[in-house]
């Protein structure tokens, strides 16, 4: 959010200085010779900011495209044991009404037993669906730092050399409405990125 308003906070200050040029100095030599600098500059040399389409990134990204692979491991085999507990669970609920149909229990002591165990294992099962999702939020949430971390090391060792004032993220187009393609370097971070991470597997 804080990068969102220092952008829009740069983009109010340009245009305020573009409306005072074309609006109070449209006659005057002075700010005529402001006009001619301030083309020479926009036409010799780029803004030193650039962005990245997140999106793209983490769908190109092999480290990326890993940790999720492992993650849904981990959510397949987590729904897996409890659909496993589950299908026990109704198997013996469904044997218990049998028998209470059929009078099968020796005594009330007998069916109050075996009632206060499958209330249990009910109790069980959501406790374990429970502490399985809060295991799968906490790994989603490391993963996530791995990523985070790998690709701002990535990035502060790529500025050395492009020199970037500014490297602003974008998602879905929320933080960058339009912008010139030539701003963005999305692929070049990627392909370099996914280069470090084979060198790191090798």
């Amino acid at each position: 959010m804080k990068h969102t308003n220092t952008i829009v906070n740069i983009v109010l200050a340009i245009s305020i200085i573009v409306l005072y040029i074309l609006h109070f100095c449209s006659n005057d030599s002075n700010c005529k010779s402001s006009q001619t600098s301030s083309k020479a500059i926009s036409s010799s040399k780029e803004m030193p900011i650039a962005y990245i389409n997140i999106d793209s990134l983490l769908l190109n990204y092999s480290f990326s495209k890993d940790l999720n692979e492992v993650l849904i491991r981990k959510r397949e085999n987590a729904q897996a044991t409890l659909t496993q507990k589950a299908r026990q669970l109704d198997s013996d609920m469904q044997e218990f009404q049998r028998k209470h149909e059929n009078n099968a229990f020796l005594s009330e002591q007998s069916f109050k037993s075996q009632q206060q165990a499958l209330v249990k294992k009910q109790q069980n099962l959501q406790q374990l669906e429970e502490n399985l999702t809060q295991d799968l939020v906490k790994e989603q949430q490391k993963m996530n730092e791995k990523l985070r971390d790998s690709i701002y090391k990535f990035l502060r060792s790529y500025n050395k050399d492009k020199k970037y004032q500014m490297i602003i993220s974008n998602t879905m187009n929320d933080n960058i409405m339009i912008a010139d393609p030539v701003y963005n370097i999305t692929n070049d971070v990627v392909e370099a990125l996914n280069s470090n991470y084979k060198k790191s597997e090798d």
